[in-house]
């Protein structure tokens, strides 16, 4: 055989076994291929993709309160997408984006040659916008740099490639890609960097956000300011260089400072209502199916944002105050200051520079030296949580007083003895004898012993009507109620039947508020009194929308009549006699909230409690101030009326005035009448009577004529 016969069968041996190794390379990769493939995301699980969002809280006007998320994503429309962040994201992250088919083969190629030289460490990344899409997306792919992983990004960029054209793609990116800080997508990142929508961000402020995406933690503009404005600059002159912005706009851009919000306000606004809402939610996830931390729900709640600023602000205005009054009572009492402060551990120096405010105090202090607060806004006619403060703003902790907390409420409970009074046939104008009594009650050992209350200011006297001893808070008339006119079991009654759920004890001490009651639920029933004896359940959620605009579920009021409309409007002017001219004055002369309005004060034994409760036919709100350790005192004086009344009178005229509220007079039944009686005997007048005008129940009105008044010639007059 001839030597060319012999190359041309060694040729054609090795031919053969280069078509062999390929075909056997392309077979063995296609079953790699395939294997890989079991476990990504099938055609139809990238047609359906559905990613976590934020759920957001919404008031009644529109106000994001807060947001609820595993991850903080939000998504919006590519419309709504600056092409300044679509230009950048391209410029650089992918240049070729509109060229390739899920995959830059160049990029590939030059990343190959790149990480060939020794020692291999993936100095040089190909990945396309797509393939950042595919790894974002699916938690198979998996985030290690390994070859298999970059494998089965290709492999999935390819299917979304196929399945989504461009424009839904680059939109799905700059929805999902991670900005750091927790934040996934471009709104949520706008929001969190700049206070801002997405639609609304400038050229430097696009350029900055797609800086940051190669190594979020790293180029944070928070933590590495320097850096993020260095790698801005690299973007605009990217973008400049591929033509996607002009010279004058490039140079103007880079001259920018960098304007980005410092902290988030983790806590949102009204952080306590807005946990209340959560824990609501809470138990509708179970009920509905939802999961408000990944299902992008849109929240829509009662509290109005204007309210709940108002109230914060008379909170805070007088909060200092009683602080001030707590802080010059411990410090002239030295034995209870070293006990409450623990000067044994901490240095009393540094103790009052804290409680002065001066800076934060110790947590372990806190329940003990701090003034707390709770505060809640309704609206009567449905129930509508308006506004809520459950501690002090610029202490915010987990635990929501207006809702949680359980405290004397003092005279503030008086309305209901009064209301049963009334609602058994008693007319505003029944006397009795405001002279002292003795109650028997059990002491903290669980032993009953005999206590002589007084009223506030010591007084004593002669028979008082109803009306005059809820005006002026007589704590003598309120027991003889109970021991002379109604039964405690009757009062107990009563305040179950207007919806406090608290353990009220049916003891003759019930006449002075001595059952603990949560600060929403006695507002609530306070309310009831506005709006003509109808109770409505707090309310704190409209709707639950999904996030693609459907209602899920709609909360309607409850309603439930407690009291006649009679006897709601008898309590109702008794406590506009309270606020007119009785211990809740100052909130006509001082404050000048001049509004049509009841509201009683409330005081516990030692001023350890401090109430105001009050409505108008608008808005009933209560408040409460203390100590979180009800066994420390606010100090002598700081009755209901100096601590409390202040931020009831200031919210009042502050939310009338603001929301445009006209003077609005309560609606008076029927069955109410207006008589001319004797202003000494209450009784019908005859000639030489003093003459006063009272209200009564009609059928209740006085028959009989004055007495106190007959001289020979009325009784001739008579005969």
């Amino acid at each position: 055989m001839s030597k060319s016969s012999n190359n041309f069968s060694s040729l054609k041996k090795i031919f053969f076994q280069v078509i062999s190794i390929f075909f056997t390379t392309i077979i063995i990769s296609l079953l790699y291929v395939n294997y890989l493939s079991r476990d990504l995301p099938s055609l139809q699980q990238l047609e359906n993709f559905d990613p976590d969002e934020a759920t957001e809280i919404l008031s009644a006007d529109g106000v994001l309160l807060k947001e609820l998320y595993t991850q903080r994503r939000m998504r919006v429309d590519l419309e709504e997408i600056p092409q300044f962040l679509i230009d950048g994201a391209i410029a650089s992250e992918d240049r070729r984006f509109y060229k390739h088919w899920g995959i830059s083969m160049r990029d590939v190629l030059r990343a190959v040659i790149i990480n060939a030289i020794p020692p291999p460490s993936f100095r040089q990344g190909f990945s396309s916008i797509t393939q950042q899409l595919a790894r974002n997306l699916y938690d198979s792919i998996g985030f290690k740099k390994t070859i298999t992983r970059k494998i089965k990004e290709m492999i999935t960029a390819v299917q979304i490639e196929r399945t989504y054209t461009k424009d839904e793609i680059i939109e799905m990116y700059l929805n999902s890609i991670h900005f750091g800080h927790g934040t996934f997508g471009v709104q949520v990142a706008a929001k969190r960097f700049f206070k801002k929508d997405a639609s609304d961000l400038n050229l430097d402020e696009c350029a900055l956000l797609i800086g940051v995406l190669p190594r979020p933690a790293t180029y944070s503009p928070i933590n590495n300011p320097e850096i993020a404005l260095r790698r801005r600059d690299i973007v605009l002159k990217l973008m400049f260089d591929q033509k996607f912005i002009l010279e004058s706009q490039y140079l103007e851009s880079k001259a920018m400072p960098l304007n980005v919000t410092p902290n988030r306000d983790d806590i949102g606004k009204a952080p306590y209502f807005t946990e209340y809402v959560r824990r609501l939610l809470e138990i509708e996830d179970e009920q509905l199916g939802l999961d408000i931390y990944r299902d992008g729900l849109t929240i829509y709640t009662t509290i109005d944002s204007r309210l709940q600023t108002i109230a914060e602000k008379a909170v805070m205005s007088v909060i200092k105050d009683n602080q001030e009054k707590l802080n010059l009572r411990l410090f002239n009492n030295r034995e209870e200051f070293e006990e409450l402060a623990y000067l044994g551990i901490y240095p009393e120096d540094s103790v009052k520079i804290m409680m002065k405010g001066q800076k934060a105090l110790y947590k372990d202090l806190r329940d003990k030296l701090l003034v707390q607060t709770a505060f809640v806004a309704i609206d009567p006619k449905n129930g509508h949580i308006k506004a809520m403060i459950g501690g002090r703003p610029d202490y915010h902790d987990q635990y929501n007083r207006a809702t949680q907390a359980k405290r004397q409420p003092g005279s503030v409970f008086k309305p209901f003895v009064y209301t049963s009074v009334l609602d058994n046939g008693y007319p505003v104008t029944y006397q009795l004898l405001n002279q002292p009594v003795v109650l028997n009650i059990q002491n903290s050992d669980g032993k009953w012993e005999k206590w002589m209350p007084s009223n506030y200011d010591g007084s004593t006297g002669g028979l008082t009507t109803l009306r005059d001893g809820l005006k002026k808070s007589m704590n003598l008339i309120s027991v003889r109620m109970v021991q002379e006119l109604v039964p405690a079991e009757v009062v107990a009654s009563m305040a179950e039947r207007m919806n406090l759920t608290t353990s009220i004890r049916a003891v003759d001490a019930i006449a002075l508020g001595t059952s603990e009651v949560y600060p929403l639920e006695i507002t609530s029933a306070y309310a009831t009194y506005s709006n003509n004896g109808v109770w409505c359940k707090p309310i704190g959620i409209n709707r639950i929308v999904d996030r693609f605009g459907v209602t899920i579920k709609e909360y309607s009021p409850r309603r439930e009549e407690v009291l006649s409309e009679e006897t709601a409007y008898l309590v109702t002017d008794l406590l506009q006699s309270v606020v007119d001219n009785g211990t809740g004055g100052s909130a006509r002369w001082k404050y000048k909230f001049t509004h049509p309005a009841g509201g009683k004060t409330g005081t516990t034994q030692n001023w350890t409690d401090a109430w105001f409760v009050g409505f108008s036919p608008k808005i009933a709100a209560g408040v409460w101030f203390g100590v979180d350790d009800p066994k420390v005192s606010l100090g002598v004086n700081q009755s209901g009326s100096r601590a409390a009344l202040p931020v009831w009178a200031k919210f009042m005229k502050a939310a009338h005035d603001s929301m445009g509220w006209k003077h609005e007079k309560f609606i008076k039944p029927d069955g109410i009448s207006t008589q001319k009686i004797c202003s000494i005997s209450k009784l019908l007048p005859i000639r030489n009577c003093p003459v006063e005008n009272e209200i009564f129940i009609s059928k209740y009105s006085p028959s009989q004529q004055c007495k106190v008044h007959m001289d020979g010639s009325s009784r001739r007059d008579r005969n």
